[in-house]
C-alpha cells in the first residue's frame, strides 16, 4: 500500500463526515463559529479509529464490525429525526429555524461517521501496512478535515438558498446516511 492508496482511503472514509458537515452548515445558522469545530473533531476521530483498529487487531473487530452499522444508524437517525421534528415544530404560528449545534452533537456525529474507520485499521494490521501507521492515520485525519471544511463552505451556500427547508433536508440526509450504514452500503 502506497501513499496514494491511503489518500484514497481517507477520501472514502471522509464522505460521511463531509455529508454531515454540509448538513450541519445548512441547518445550524446560529452556530457558525461552532461549525468550524467539525473538521477538527471529524478529522481526529477518523484518524483515531483506524489507529485503535490497527492496535486492537482482531480482539474487538468482530463485535465492532457487527454492530457498527446499527450504532451509526441509531446516532444519525436520532439526530436526523430530531432535526426534522424541530423544523416542523411551530410556536405561535412561526416555525423555529436555526437550532444551536452542541459539542455533544458534534462528538456523537464524529463517532457515528468514523466507526467504519476502525475496520480500516484492522485491515491495515492484517494486510501488513507498508506505510508507517501514524503517517497513514495522519493522512486520513487531514483528508477528512479538509473535506469537512469544503463541505461547510458548500453547505453554507446551499443553506442560504434552501432557508427554512434546510433543516428538513438536512435531517433527511442524516437519516439516509444512517440507513446506508445500517445496510452496509
Amino acid at each position: 500500500m502506497n501513499l496514494l492508496d491511503v489518500v484514497f482511503i481517507g477520501l472514502g472514509l471522509s464522505m460521511d463526515a463531509a455529508a454531515v458537515s454540509m448538513t450541519n452548515s445548512m441547518v445550524y445558522k446560529k452556530s457558525r463559529k461552532r461549525l468550524w469545530l467539525m473538521p477538527l473533531f471529524f478529522g481526529a476521530f477518523q484518524a483515531f479509529m483506524p489507529l485503535i483498529g490497527y492496535y486492537a487487531g482482531g480482539l474487538f473487530a468482530e463485535y465492532i464490525q457487527k454492530y457498527a452499522g446499527i450504532v451509526a444508524f441509531i446516532i444519525l437517525g436520532f439526530i436526523g429525526v430530531n432535526m426534522v421534528r424541530e423544523a416542523v415544530k411551530c410556536k405561535d404560528g412561526a416555525c423555529e429555524v436555526g437550532q444551536i449545534l452542541t459539542i455533544k452533537s458534534i462528538i456523537a456525529q464524529a463517532i457515528a461517521t468514523s466507526i467504519d474507520a476502525f475496520a480500516v485499521g484492522v485491515s491495515f494490521s492484517i494486510g501488513g501496512l507498508s506505510l508507517n501507521i501514524l503517517l497513514a492515520v495522519g493522512i486520513i485525519g487531514i483528508t477528512t478535515a479538509l473535506c469537512s471544511i469544503l463541505a461547510i463552505i458548500l453547505g453554507k451556500k446551499f443553506g442560504d438558498t434552501l432557508e427554512g427547508k434546510a433543516e428538513i433536508f438536512g435531517g433527511i440526509i442524516l437519516i439516509l446516511i444512517g440507513i446506508k450504514s445500517l445496510l452496509g452500503i
